[in-house]
């Protein structure tokens, strides 16, 4: 493949760039055997996203193989745990709060999380001191509010979906994240053996000119290779396009398997690695969460709000 002689000649490609290197040569072997206006429109269409990935740093479109229940069962995965937020409040028996207090750029709270007509709702919102929450458990001040939730059962190997729509304004970060206990740690990570941070999906490009309305997917993990360098080692698979993300519902997906990770949006596939050293062996965290990425990122109008919606998270086992 292409990526494989620019490698082998000793150009450095990141991950992303290399899978974008190689659905861009696939595409162009069939441009050139393309027998029907269709076939070519389609595969100009997909070499010109692969440039502007290159050019631009832009989004590339979903286009690998689909997953959905048929296909779950049929390879013999169980739904094991599924919550569709129909109570009035967060079902405390299957979730915690998680970070409550000062974090980032502002606050994480349990009262930014509601659940309501179905759904849950992380909200984001400037708050006085005049409107501080009453939790006990941390220490707040006037600031920028969001919240955060983790399921109590950790989870190891699986198949891992929300349904969600992302929040509609900059200076806030919707996401859904697998954790575990010391990902960042290279002497207890092992290169990702030991334990990984796997994003599913993360929407940080609201105002990004060639990535508005779409996610990234990334592992994070430390101690690639045997390094005890405490630098932790990253691998974006890229930036993927989604449906209307900021108002329509989207799925996000992760299939973990004992060899792979395998991304998912709106049940195509996007990308799959085994980064860095092989994939988690340990039970992680499942966390979902509205952060705030840093000060500089935050609205300057404090009567700005927002919420990250979520119809569901479901979670299959073999």
């Amino acid at each position: 493949m292409l990526a494989q002689l620019l490698l082998k000649l000793g150009v450095p490609l990141a991950w992303r760039e290399s899978f974008a290197l190689n659905e861009a040569s696939v595409y162009f072997r069939k441009l050139l055997s393309a027998k029907s206006l269709k076939a070519v429109v389609s595969s100009v269409l997909v070499i010109a996203e692969v440039l502007a990935m290159f050019l631009f740093n832009g989004a590339l479109t979903p286009r690998g193989e689909k997953i959905d229940e048929s296909i779950l069962a049929s390879e013999g995965y169980k739904l094991v745990f599924e919550d569709q937020f129909n109570g009035n409040e967060l079902d405390t028996t299957k979730w915690d709060y998680r970070a409550n207090g000062e974090r980032r750029g502002g606050y994480n709270a349990p009262d930014q999380v509601k659940v309501e007509d179905g759904n849950l709702v992380i909200s984001a919102q400037y708050r006085d001191k005049n409107n501080l929450p009453k939790d006990t458990s941390a220490a707040y001040a006037e600031g920028w509010y969001v919240g955060m939730i983790k399921l109590k059962q950790t989870y190891k190997r699986g198949y891992f979906e929300i349904r969600c729509i992302c929040n509609d304004s900059p200076g806030f970060w919707s996401a859904f994240w697998i954790q575990a206990d010391h990902p960042y740690d290279p002497l207890i990570s092992k290169g990702g053996v030991g334990g990984a941070e796997l994003d599913i999906f993360e929407s940080l490009n609201y105002n990004a000119k060639f990535k508005h309305n779409s996610v990234t997917q990334t592992v994070h993990c430390a101690g690639k290779g045997g390094s005890t360098s405490t630098d932790l080692n990253s691998c974006c698979l890229g930036s993927f396009k989604g449906d209307d993300i900021y108002h329509t519902f989207n799925t996000y997906g992760l299939k973990w398997t004992e060899d792979e990770y395998i991304f998912y949006v709106n049940g195509v596939e996007t990308a799959r690695c085994a980064w860095a050293d092989g994939v988690s062996q340990e039970f992680e965290q499942v966390i979902v969460s509205l952060e705030i990425p840093d000060t500089e990122s935050l609205p300057t109008d404090k009567t700005v709000t927002t919420d990250f919606v979520v119809d569901y998270v479901k979670i299959y086992q073999k």
